[in-house]
């Protein structure tokens, strides 16, 4: 049986039809049309590659990385034996320069991903300088640039000046008011290359020169003057020497081509076969198609596989799969249903992976490298050769069983049909019998019920059919594994209007087996379909849930990062606030400081200072106010004398009065009086006695001060703002000696201590601490 039938009754030969027209070359439209399937793993694996790594360029480059160029050859090899181009030629070989010059720039990358196009692209042969020789040269195919040499310029511009000379003397002559009554008109016309002058008749021995032609009455003569003729002739000779000097460029043009004649051949074939892969990628492309897996064991699996000759928007997608449980599979059904049309994609779709191209079916797709794909579909009868239906049909089934192996993928379209039913279903058993035995992957339509039956009940072969919906009378082209499908031969005619004794008759002439049988299927069925619709359903809620998932994270996330910026930017407005409350503290410590060195300090004078800082600190309480369940949580209510934490200023103080309308309770805190609500306060236990911590009277409320400050492990910027509330906090307590333990490390963090203490107000003096009391580890600080 010869290849090209099958390929044609496969329809492979309209999908290289198809393909050719991605090609932008002719020579790459031809690779196309020649395209066969390959028969080795190893080919239709880097076959496939290919195509795969020019969808990938093609996606990243956004189009063809190829230029238009014709089939140029056998103008190269002219080249190469001496002759001279013409200019068409001349540019059809200059585009091609071109193309190979572009393909090489864009392809030649460093990509990993693409070494088969790469390294094909990496042999292409760039002759910038030729190239730009001919376009520099030739500016069409009838024109050639007066740049092209020094030559050609000196003598176009003499033919101008010639020009210019002929036509200021012919003006003049029709100017002439003694000359002009012997024209016919006073213009200047072109007969052939001369120019003449249109001549009454009558007035043809006034003027004297060459008549080079006559009007279609002949009253008029178009007459070269005597006094140009001259002139003619010199620009006549001017222009056999353009054409000499043209020729000659050409011939020039032609020569730099013929050392390069074999490298350009070279370059037209490794082009050509760029575009047939990039026409392999487009097509993947404009058909959605996928890259199938491979396998030699005769395993096919496809995924939601469509016919790529049918409207993307009509075809239905069908999962299919053969060679693993079974390997024959039986397609039952009405006709009209698709059961042709699912044999026809099967076996096309495995032509085309074989052939190195994507099919259009889903990822996950696998198929299998059969060594031959033999079909037995449509109507074969033969008028030429008195040959049947039957007759045409079984002569294939002859030819593909006398060559069909386990190693190769056979399709039959209505097996056995054509003949007496009984004997047609035996032969199609017996048939599909010799091809389990071999091994053979087959695929057989038929609407016998004995090929149903046979398919139940033989191990190695599975029904299949495709549904067909009753109450429209319309085919769905679902396919269906496992179930057989039912003629519906009775429902059909009865929507149509069949009578129901004609039908009840007919269905009586049945067996009681074939009716039983028929039910089986028809309720299997019915049971198929409700369960396809409520997995359908399933599928859709659990769609529909993973939205409503995606969508629940998506908020979750953007409310997340609402608070953090929310949190980050209060805490740089309460960095800020914190900021400026330090310095105003730092300023009203500084007034204390000379209040107390002041022994007669006026009375209204404290009153003031007190008040302004109490009114400070109620500010920045407000400017701090936190939702109560921030970080701790505030009590009710307080007693007068209870010991509290103004948490936001990290402050103690003892309860004056309780809590007013407002929840504000008025608290002492040192020496001074400020009011707090509940929100901002913490209940705090009295602080227990600690051998390092003296307690310090101050006014008519107590500060507990620790007698040394811990800043180990804390950087530089972080350690000073400490040292610095440290000391302020001493000062007040009336400490006199304290001690700052910065341990001994790298010693930066103490350098830098020490010199921030030089500067300090409150620090009279400083030593490094000794035996016992840290060494070099501790900073002893004597206050003023």
């Amino acid at each position: 049986m010869e290849l090209n039938r099958e390929l044609r009754v496969l329809e492979f030969t309209k999908i290289r039809e198809r393909l050719a027209t991605c090609c932008v070359t002719p020579m790459g439209a031809e690779l196309c049309q020649r395209l066969i399937p390959y028969h080795d793993l190893s080919e239709v694996t880097r076959a496939l590659d290919e195509t795969e790594e020019a969808v990938s360029l093609i996606s990243y480059m956004g189009g063809h990385p190829l230029g238009w160029f014709g089939d140029v050859r056998e103008h190269l090899l002219l080249a190469e034996k001496g002759a001279s181009l013409s200019p068409r030629a001349l540019l059809d070989v200059a585009a091609c320069l071109r193309a190979a010059r572009t393909a090489r720039a864009a392809l030649v990358k460093d990509r990993e991903d693409t070494p088969i196009l790469t390294g094909l692209a990496s042999r292409l042969t760039a002759l910038p300088a030729v190239e730009q020789a001919i376009t520099d040269a030739i500016l069409s195919e009838e024109e050639i640039a007066d740049r092209a040499s020094a030559e050609l310029a000196q003598i176009r511009r003499q033919i101008r000046s010639a020009n210019e000379r002929m036509r200021e003397k012919l003006n003049q002559m029709i100017r002439s008011s003694s000359f002009s009554k012997y024209l016919q008109d006073s213009i200047i016309t072109m007969r052939g290359d001369r120019y003449c002058i249109p001549v009454k008749a009558e007035c043809r021995a006034n003027v004297p020169g060459l008549v080079h032609d006559q009007s279609a009455t002949g009253a008029t003569l178009f007459v070269e003057p005597i006094a140009v003729v001259e002139m003619g002739n010199d620009l006549k000779q001017h222009r056999a020497r353009e054409q000499q000097e043209i020729a000659r460029i050409l011939q020039a043009l032609s020569a730099q081509l013929a050392p390069y004649a074999q490298e350009l051949l070279c370059n037209i074939d490794i082009l050509s076969h760029l575009d047939f892969a990039f026409a392999k990628g487009q097509m993947a492309r404009e058909m959605r198609a996928a890259l199938p897996k491979l396998n030699a064991r005769g395993y096919i699996k496809i995924i939601r596989g469509r016919h790529p000759l049918i409207d993307p928007e009509t075809v239905v997608p069908s999962n299919l799969w053969l060679g693993d449980e079974f390997t024959a599979l039986v397609i039952t059904g009405p006709n009209t249903g698709g059961k042709t049309v699912t044999l026809k994609t099967v076996g096309l779709l495995t032509l085309m992976a074989q052939a190195g191209l994507h099919v259009p079916a889903e990822l996950g797709t696998e198929l299998c490298v059969f060594e031959h794909v033999y079909a037995d579909i449509g109507d074969e009868q033969s008028i030429e050769q008195s040959l049947s239906t039957f007759s045409s049909h079984m002569r294939n089934i002859v030819d593909i069983m006398s060559r069909v192996t386990g190693r190769d993928l056979a399709l039959f379209d209505e097996l056995g049909a054509g003949t007496d039913p009984t004997e047609g279903a035996a032969l199609a058993q017996t048939i599909l019998a010799e091809l389990l035995q071999r091994g053979v992957r087959a695929m057989a339509t038929t609407h016998y019920s004995e090929l149903k039956a046979y398919a139940l009940s033989t191990r190695g072969v599975e029904n299949a059919s495709v549904e067909f919906d009753v109450q429209t009378l319309r085919p769905t082209y679902r396919l269906s594994i496992g179930i057989p499908g039912k003629s519906n031969a009775f429902e059909i005619s009865r929507k149509l209007g069949l009578s129901e004794n004609l039908i009840e008759g007919a269905r009586q002439l049945l067996s009681q087996n074939d009716v039983r049988f028929e039910d089986v299927i028809a309720n299997a069925e019915y049971h198929r379909q409700i369960a396809e619709r409520e997995r359908v359903m399933a599928e859709e809620t659990r769609q529909e849930t993973v939205r409503l998932r995606d969508e629940a994270e998506k908020l979750r996330r953007e409310m997340e990062q609402s608070r953090e910026k929310n949190l980050k930017k209060a805490k740089e407005d309460a960095k800020r606030v914190m900021e400026n409350a330090r310095r105003e503290a730092e300023a009203i410590i500084s007034e204390l400081k000379a209040i107390k060195k002041q022994a007669q300090t006026p009375e209204h004078e404290v009153q003031a200072l007190k008040k302004r800082m109490e009114k400070g600190i109620d500010e920045l309480s407000e400017g701090l106010a936190m939702p109560s369940d921030a970080l701790f949580t505030p009590p009710k209510t307080v007693r007068v004398g209870e010991q509290v934490e103004i948490v936001h200023l990290k402050t103690r103080g003892t309860v004056m009065t309780l809590p007013d309308s407002k929840g504000e309770v008025q608290l002492l805190a040192g020496i001074m009086k400020l009011k707090a609500h509940l929100s901002q306060l913490r209940i705090v236990e009295p602080p227990r006695e600690k051998k390092s911590t003296v307690l310090a009277k101050t006014g008519a409320a107590g500060r507990s001060v620790p007698l040394e400050l811990d800043v180990r492990g804390m950087a530089q910027d972080e350690a000073l703002p400490e040292v610095d509330r440290y000391l302020d906090e001493a000062t007040l307590a009336g400490l006199h000696e304290v001690s700052i333990i910065h341990g001994k490390g790298t010693g930066v963090l103490r350098t830098g201590i020490q010199r921030h203490l030089k500067g300090h107000m409150d620090v009279k003096s400083f030593r490094l601490g000794i035996y016992g009391e840290g060494e070099d580890g501790v900073t002893v600080v004597t206050l003023k």
